[in-house]
């Protein structure tokens, strides 16, 4: 009875406690969001960052999709935001997703560019606590001037491949 109580105490105890704390090492999950001028759905040269837009990290059980964790954050005078995540989120699914812009002319989420998947989580080989999401869009109502040469060029350049 006293060599079990031991091995609990000595294997299992530690693993309860270790799986009960939060991460020493806190995820940030950073990235930036962008005006689309363009209408076009991804980054071109007249693509403006935007600051004061709110963004937030999510994560929901991998099997119900029940929404388990929520943080929401500001981007910066250049677009970035970083979000600060204290806890390891394997079992989960986790999106850094768009809120709401802070320009009235450019606030509609681009479909597509809505939402980035990040990994929160030190089980998958990452030795990195940086969590990089890809850029996240809102698209203007209309196109701006302009525009119509700079996709004419991808256009040109396309054929050239």
């Amino acid at each position: 009875m006293a060599r079990a109580l031991l091995i609990f105490a000595l294997c299992v105890l530690p693993a309860l406690i270790s799986a009960a704390r939060p991460a020493k090492n806190p995820y940030q999950v950073v990235g930036r969001v962008y005006c689309d001028t363009c209408r076009c759905g991804y980054e071109t040269p007249k693509t403006t960052s935007i600051a004061g837009a709110k963004v937030k990290v999510e994560c929901k059980n991998r099997q119900s999709m029940e929404l388990v964790y929520s943080k929401e954050g500001k981007t910066d005078s250049e677009g970035k935001y970083s979000i600060t995540v204290t806890e390891d989120h394997e079992d989960q699914v986790c999106d850094a997703l768009l809120v709401s812009s802070s320009q009235p002319d450019c606030a509609k989420m681009s479909m597509g560019r809505e939402r980035a998947r990040v990994i929160l989580t030190n089980s998958n080989g990452i030795a990195s606590t940086t969590r990089y999401a890809n850029a996240m869009l809102f698209e203007k109502d209309e196109a701006e001037a302009g525009c119509a040469e700079i996709l004419k060029l991808y256009q040109e350049n396309e054929e050239d491949v």
